[in-house]
């Protein structure tokens, strides 16, 4: 059964909304009646669904540069396109474009611009038409396209016209997004524009920044199923939207460790990597993130890992491994090394062993080894102070070493 209507704030209510925001405060002290300025988007969006905003982008029937000096400093230009990026003084970033239609050349392509004369012209450029509402500044006016506030009650992601997907296929990442940000269902029509989409018209990087934004979503799972159920060649043969094994992964991940790349490794499990590294790096990945998605997402790179016995061979499968490799290798090792062993360090170094007597050269790093094995392992000889100890077990002869 459909989820019932949901209750809509009144353009009143999203207009009191917004002023009770932080990070509305300078826009609506700044915005006057004469500017033509809506609040556009998502925050209408949001607003009337009762939701905080992620972000507050503003539309303007006209030049924005005169509202853009009056908010803050623009710290980004993109003349092409008339869009303006601004910081307060407190610190809140807005995106303020100038109102425009579109026409796309090519499947695929950027679009050409054209100034907009009125609001109502703007919003059918938009992905979807709960997202083709605006909100006029300050004064709470409402424009949007037929529909919108009925689809929005009703949960349905619906596009705008029929060559939406072919003019840009990365609508269709975002209708996947939304869809799991918001709990909202693509209607029939949309799902049959969708799945006609070629993904293909559109630059790697491109689809490179949608599957970032999809991995950043409270849902990211959600979002991947519906992408796959929309239009599966958006995403590599081979990947699982739901993995095994993720949620222990996640758990078992350190602070500032990369969930992202976890989530997307574990994903890619079943993707082969004569696909997956150069999907990867198609897609704007650095060298360093390739390497730990390519070698998180094949179970046996940290083989040695979960064979390990001791604390010194639990160091030494783990040590110079990637957080995020060792967190999906998993299991009672891997929880080891990341509570009680990575952070284990020597008080000593080669300079005290070439004190010692010890020549320089390989002999350094071996004996150092073997300090650090006895430290790990509670095999440092008793009785004397840490570095004496540690010192100690650098210069032991190695087993089998002939004297």
């Amino acid at each position: 059964m459909p989820d019932p209507l949901r209750t809509l704030r009144t353009p009143e209510e999203a207009l009191a909304a917004l002023r009770a925001l932080p990070a509305a405060r300078r826009l609506l002290e700044v915005a006057r009646a004469d500017d033509d300025a809506w609040l556009v988007g998502g925050a209408v969006r949001d607003l009337l669904l009762g939701r905080e905003p992620r972000e507050l982008d503003v539309a303007v029937v006209g030049p924005v540069d005169d509202l853009a000096a009056r908010l803050g400093t623009v710290v980004a230009r993109h003349d092409r396109f008339g869009t303006l990026e601004v910081a307060t003084e407190d610190g809140v970033r807005h995106d303020l474009a100038r109102a425009r239609t579109e026409t796309y050349p090519r499947p695929g392509a950027l679009p050409d611009v054209t100034p907009a004369a009125r609001i109502g012209d703007d919003l059918p450029r938009r992905d979807v038409t709960v997202n083709a509402i605006a909100l006029r500044l300050p004064d709470g006016g409402l424009a949007e396209v037929p529909g919108a506030r009925d689809d929005l009650a009703a949960g349905v992601l619906r596009v705008l016209h029929d060559r939406s997907f072919v003019d840009d296929p990365t609508r269709v990442w975002r209708t996947a997004r939304y869809a799991a940000r918001l709990g909202f269902a693509p209607d029939d029509a949309t799902r049959a524009l969708a799945a006609q989409a070629d993904p293909f018209t559109i630059s790697g990087a491109r689809h490179g920044a949608e599957l970032r934004l999809a991995l950043g979503e409270p849902d990211p799972a959600r979002a991947f199923e519906t992408l796959q159920s929309l239009n599966p060649r958006f995403l590599p043969p081979g990947f699982a939207p739901r993995p095994r094994g993720l949620d222990d992964a996640l758990a078992l991940l350190p602070a500032g460790g990369r969930a992202d790349l976890v989530r997307l490794a574990a994903s890619c499990a079943g993707v082969s990597l004569d696909h997956l590294l150069p999907w990867l790096a198609d897609t704007g990945f650095t060298s360093a993130e390739r390497d730990i998605v390519g070698a998180g997402s094949r179970g046996s790179t940290l083989g040695p890992l979960a064979a390990a016995r001791t604390p010194s061979e639990i160091h030494r499968a783990a040590a110079g491994a990637p957080p995020e490799v060792v967190a999906l290798a998993g299991g009672d090792n891997a929880r080891r090394w990341f509570d009680e062993l990575r952070h284990v360090r020597l008080e000593i170094d080669g300079h005290d062993l070439v004190e010692a007597g010890v020549p320089a050269g390989p002999g350094i790093g071996d004996a150092l080894r073997r300090a650090l094995d006895a430290k790990l392992d509670g095999a440092l000889p008793a009785g004397l102070e840490p570095r004496a100890a540690e010192l100690t077990a650098a210069l032991a002869q190695p087993q089998g070493t002939p004297r």
